[in-house]
């Protein structure tokens, strides 16, 4: 395996390759305004070397936690846990070798500054034997390691600083190589900036981050004005891990993207103001089908289950080997039988509950998760029946009689169905609300309307409030039950 990966083309079409040995060695600087691509260019340097070497992101935004979904990065949500918890992931991270993404987006500047320290100052006070090689990526680093004072704490900017300076300047020692990213020279630290000896510079426009790119890249002072002509996704590259010489690069494609993903220019809907006022001030139907119920925020996964997750993680380990489909399937019935029964109350997402999936699945001795995203959402919602085997015949009627339902509504159906081919009970509100992801009886009410004017289902209740319900599609109903 090559200890080279290409970050992107230069101007005559060819490969920018980067030297990943030589930069655990000599560390990176990104720099880029706002909108010039230094996140898209982070994002192909962690997914070209994410099978190399151990990866540590520290992602003030949350933007690089869909990493998780595609490499196996262990996401570290830093608002769930305390200064001691995050300390102790952060040395089982040197132990296990794991590749984590640190996200801090849920918690204040301040905040963000002393849990990134903490975090910073743990992988670097590990033991000895634990130093192994590790890219360290911090974003927005200026917020880390700012130039001056603002209006942050002074323990904040001094703990904080004081990470990043041990990051950059001893770092390399214990296999710890930083790649920084800033939005302004002008506002990083220099002692910090002074210590990388690989660069990428995006477009800017200050004259004073222009004049700091061009003396970092060898360049005349007359000749930075190219600096502010650079295109989006365009840096010009020097360093001994990438040219000897200043290049400009095109950063190539990636795989995964943001959770929010880019924002495009759309043009409003064409229509008068009497229109808007109809449609924004109209009463709501009575017939209008139910509103998806607001997905509550899942609940912290405990600190313990992420230090396990990370013992487990790919890289502590050799990877066992890949099953067959025939042998993944009693693992992914298993797994999903496992995620229902943990699940209670609680009404996480599904990309969280995927993510779960993956973590549990490689504790099983799966490389990769055996289901992608939207085979498994029909999979969790099938499990939340009772229906775990998928190849089970018995169940293809009632999947043939929920196609026209919406997504997040095929739970719900599926339990109802499954009752009325067994002969059970009709499944009481309770039931539904929790396959449905609400705690709320009106939500379950306008539920139960809305699949009844679709026609996939029939519902009838008597005079004492017992109540049934039929599956058109299946030709049966579930036993009468209390409404």
């Amino acid at each position: 395996m090559t200890a080279s990966i290409s970050i992107g083309t230069d101007s005559h079409g060819k490969p920018v390759l980067v030297d990943v040995e030589e930069l655990l060695a000599t560390r990176l600087l990104v720099q880029g305004n706002s909108g010039s691509g230094k996140s898209h260019l982070l994002r192909r340097l962690l997914e070209e070397s994410a099978p190399m070497v151990q990866q540590v992101v520290i992602d003030p935004e949350g933007d690089f936690v869909t990493l998780a979904d595609r490499y196996g990065h262990v996401v570290i949500d830093a608002g769930d846990y305390n200064e001691r918890e995050i300390v102790t992931m952060a040395t089982r991270i040197r132990e296990h070798r794991a590749s984590v993404v640190l996200s801090l987006e849920a918690l204040e500047i301040d905040a963000q500054m002393k849990c990134a320290a903490s975090f910073l100052n743990a992988l670097f006070d590990a033991p000895r034997d634990h130093w192994y090689p590790a890219l360290v990526v911090v974003d927005e680093a200026q917020m880390f390691a700012p130039a001056a004072a603002g209006d942050v704490s002074d323990e904040a900017r001094r703990v904080s600083l004081a990470a990043m300076t041990n990051l950059m300047c001893r770092g390399r020692k214990r296999g710890l190589a930083g790649v920084i990213a800033t939005q302004r020279l002008a506002k990083l630290a220099k002692n910090v900036a002074a210590e990388a000896s690989n660069f990428l510079m995006g477009r800017t426009f200050l004259d004073i981050d222009m004049a700091r790119a061009a003396d970092l890249l060898g360049m005349e002072r007359r000749q930075a004005e190219q600096i502010r002509d650079l295109e989006r996704g365009r840096f010009l590259a020097l360093g001994p891990a990438i040219c000897r010489r200043p290049v400009s690069v095109k950063i190539g494609a990636v795989h995964t993207s943001t959770r929010g993903g880019t924002h495009k220019l759309m043009a409003p809907p064409v229509t008068s103001g009497e229109d808007f006022q109809e449609l924004l001030f109209a009463p709501e139907p009575q017939d209008a089908a139910p509103i998806a119920p607001p997905r509550a925020d899942p609940p912290p996964r405990p600190a313990e289950e992420i230090i396990r997750a990370l013992a487990d993680s790919p890289s502590a380990k050799p990877a066992a080997p890949e099953l067959d489909f025939g042998q993944n399937e009693p693992v992914v019935m298993a797994v999903l039988e496992e995620i229902v029964a943990d699940l209670g109350d609680a009404a996480p997402s599904v990309s969280t509950l995927y993510q779960d999936f993956g973590v549990r699945c490689r504790m099983k001795g799966l490389r990769t998760p055996p289901l992608d995203l939207p085979a498994f959402r029909k999979r969790f919602a099938m499990a939340q029946a009772g229906m775990m085997d998928a190849a089970d015949p018995r169940w293809e009627p009632a999947m043939r009689a929920a196609d026209t339902l919406p997504e997040d509504m095929l739970a719900p159906f599926l339990l109802i169905a499954r009752a009325a081919m067994q002969g059970h009970q009709c499944p009481d509100d309770a039931a539904l609300a929790r396959a449905y992801g609400t705690s709320s009886p009106g939500r379950v009410r306008r539920l139960i309307d809305y699949m009844e004017k679709l026609g996939v289902i029939v519902a009838r209740t008597d005079f004492s409030g017992k109540r049934s319900i039929g599956v058109p599609g299946l030709g049966l109903s579930t036993a009468v039950a209390e409404g």
